[in-house]
């Protein structure tokens, strides 16, 4: 599984050599390139980006503008890039991976990315989420979520006693997640049937899904033969 990579610059030049240097690695798939905050608030939900190359002077909304603007911390790795020293700690409180200080050279460039890389991979383990908490980037495998919950414009990943915020719709994951064992099961709800322990019917002739920690929920009627066919053996 690639990394996903987007880069924001105003600089035409700036931005077809962070492009080229990306081309390089095997790993990396740049998902796109926008030349304002405003370009990139607008590419974020359809891009999913893991890391995104973010320059700091931009006209209009510089680059920590645009991580306020977001409203929460961001589900993706930031590089910072920029030509001036002073911004170095801003960057890293607001929890950048790493900074890159035009101009540099490749071999700088490629230092910083396998650090990224690093930081940003499980060896041999590609189904996971990346998920911001504070100054951290925790690493939530599709395995350990046992069930997702529509909150506003975010989803709640409910992982054992924990639950992670993620900035992404519910109909956006259940198409990622489908061929990896979750299913919808309510507008508001997709749960993983690995930690399904039993539907049961209630009075009302509806079903509940119970999982394997005590958690019920409700299963709308539109997805119950899609739930039993599923579960049903081959």
């Amino acid at each position: 599984m690639m990394l996903r990579a987007l880069i924001v610059d105003d600089e035409p030049l700036a931005r077809s050599n962070v492009a080229l240097l990306l081309a390089r690695d095997p790993a990396i798939a740049v998902v796109g390139q926008c030349g304002s905050a405003e370009e990139a608030l607008a590419a974020l939900p359809a891009a999913r980006p893991d890391l995104v190359f973010l320059d700091i002077e931009m006209p209009e909304c510089d680059g920590f503008e645009l991580l306020e603007r977001l409203g929460t911390a961001p589900p993706f790795a930031v590089v910072f890039v920029t030509a001036h020293h002073r911004f170095a700690l801003r960057a890293f409180e607001v929890g950048a991976l790493d900074y890159l200080l035009k101009p540099f050279d490749d071999q700088r460039f490629e230092r910083v990315l396998e650090r990224v890389k690093e930081r940003l991979r499980l060896p041999g383990e590609t189904h996971r989420f990346i998920i911001r908490s504070g100054n951290a980037l925790e690493v939530v495998k599709f395995a350990d979520v046992d069930w997702i919950e529509a909150s506003d414009y975010y989803a709640s990943l409910h992982a054992g006693s924990r639950a992670h915020m993620l900035r992404r719709s519910l109909s956006e994951l259940e198409g990622e997640l489908a061929p990896h064992g979750f299913q919808r099961i309510h507008r508001s709800a997709i749960v993983n049937l690995a930690r399904l322990r039993a539907l049961e019917l209630g009075k009302d002739g509806e079903y509940e899904v119970v999982l394997e920690t005590g958690q019920r929920l409700r299963m709308s009627r539109s997805y119950r033969k899609t739930v039993l066919d599923r579960m049903s053996p081959t």
